[in-house]
């Protein structure tokens, strides 16, 4: 995105009242939010058609530090990971049951959690057949790709 319209797309959501705007084009994703002191906070992010890995370290950004936690060695039994970014549900509304819970059996390809992203609903599913011994995220709690988020043995 050319730096002249992005100055002009800034200028706009100061002087008015919105308080956040996102434009994707070709380029890339620019996300302007207006702060606290009603200057604006520009995040720009490159446009991408599928998951990667994290991005490297150096990038320049202090990384959360729920993706910082090293990764429990004591658990045994298989790692279900997050494959993607989001926010963890353990039930498919606010007062139905969880999908799973400590204890339960689980087969291969049932689902076990749901994860927001993008106001989109992805039902995650077990990629291990067992019985859940560990969750490792809260129920609303934002996850990262690659997070583990339960242990099946």
């Amino acid at each position: 995105m050319d730096l002249r319209k992005l100055k002009t797309l800034i200028d706009l959501v100061s002087e008015s009242n919105v308080s956040e705007l996102e434009i994707t084009e070709a380029e890339g994703k620019v996300r302007i939010v207006k702060g606290p002191v009603g200057g604006p906070v520009v995040m720009a992010a490159p446009v991408m058609a599928a998951p990667v890995a994290a991005p490297p370290a150096s990038s320049g950004v202090a990384a959360p530090a729920v993706s910082s936690a090293p990764e429990p060695a004591a658990d045994t039994g298989h790692l279900v990971k997050s494959p993607m970014v989001g926010t963890f549900y353990s039930a498919s509304s606010p007062d139905a049951k969880p999908f799973v819970q400590v204890g339960s059996v689980v087969k291969a390809g049932e689902t076990i959690c749901i994860i927001e992203a993008m106001k989109i609903l992805n039902e995650i599913e077990a990629d291990h057949s067992g019985t859940v011994t560990k969750i490792m995220v809260d129920n609303g709690q934002a996850v990262e790709y690659g997070q583990p988020m339960f242990v099946i043995e």
